[in-house]
């Protein structure tokens, strides 16, 4: 990795919440709808460039999602912020539309055995459903992304080769017409290297298409597979505020990459997030009385480094 990329300068890099689906899917209470619309109303003004809201999934998979609907139409909507909408399929399209999902973003694994564990169907079966829900909503205009899971690596299978996963994301980006491709490091195998080489080469083959990467901090390396995928030319990232989520593949696994641990080192390093720490603090503060336990999120715990603490009482 180059030390170009301790050295912000100032550049842009795209945070991209999703807690409020990502992490709260994966909660056993449900949160009350009303906290849910509070939550996305408080990540809205804290500078966030894109926030996924919810996903239009069946309520008896998911029933912490179970408001979907509800939840994306009373928001409050900031412009500038991207709120999109995970789908699975035509009818979950046609439910985000309804209810003004300004994108929507569709999900299938860049591996066989991780495609019919989670989504019951192999790949290409996969692939035809994502074809009808972009033939269902073409002529509404709406933008769609193409988030494939275990980019990285896959908790079955091991290392998914890199060319298949090349291979899927022309098929998006040509195929498909997608506006945005998210790589996925859905279990958190992804290390450095790999994720600066992956990173390089798609954008090396499609510089025009919206990148996006989705680390989870399993191992302890999301901030440094965000650092490396920076020095290989990304500036979009998703991840959850609190540091919640997981994925039932990964056992004993710690969330998404922490959206304010993420803001707060990329300021540090001179990076331009437009992300009001403060507020999104403030936001994340909420979780623990919501959710009915702590958070992963080292900065709520200790503070920004600057954070100051009274000296001791009997100091002299």
């Amino acid at each position: 990795m180059s030390s170009q990329v301790w050295q912000g300068q100032n550049k842009r890099i795209y945070l991209q919440e999703v807690g409020t689906r990502d992490g709260l899917q994966a909660e056993k209470v449900f949160v009350p709808t009303e906290n849910k619309i509070g939550l996305v109303n408080a990540l809205s003004d804290t500078g966030l460039a894109k926030i996924e809201v919810t996903a239009f999934v069946s309520p008896k998979a998911i029933p912490a999602l179970r408001d979907a609907e509800q939840v994306l139409r009373e928001i409050k909507r900031v412009p500038g912020v991207v709120y999109t909408a995970l789908v699975p399929n035509v009818r979950g399209a046609e439910r985000a539309v309804e209810s003004r999902a300004d994108e929507l973003n569709l999900v299938m694994s860049a591996s066989e055995s991780h495609n019919l564990s989670n989504l019951r169907m192999t790949r290409q079966q996969s692939f035809s459903g994502l074809v009808e829900v972009v033939k269902a909503v073409q002529t509404t205009g709406i933008a769609i992304n193409v988030s494939l899971s275990c980019a990285f690596g896959c908790p079955m299978e091991g290392d998914v080769p890199q060319a298949d996963v090349l291979d899927w994301c022309r098929r998006y980006v040509e195929e498909l017409g997608a506006t945005g491709v998210t790589l996925c490091d859905t279990t958190g195998m992804a290390y450095p290297p790999q994720v600066a080489e992956l990173t390089a080469s798609f954008r090396a083959r499609w510089p025009e298409t919206e990148l996006t990467l989705h680390f989870h901090n399993t191992r302890g390396m999301g901030l440094a597979n965000v650092l490396a995928a920076i020095d290989a030319g990304a500036d979009r990232f998703d991840a959850s505020f609190g540091g919640i989520g997981g994925c039932p593949y990964a056992p004993g696994a710690s969330g998404n990459v922490c959206t304010e641990e993420i803001a707060h080192a990329l300021a540090l390093m001179g990076y331009d997030t437009q992300v009001d720490l403060a507020l999104l603090l403030a936001a994340a503060h909420q979780l623990p009385a919501l959710i009915g336990h702590d958070v992963p999120s080292q900065i709520l715990k200790a503070g920004r480094r600057l954070d100051l603490h009274p000296q001791p009482a009997d100091f002299s």
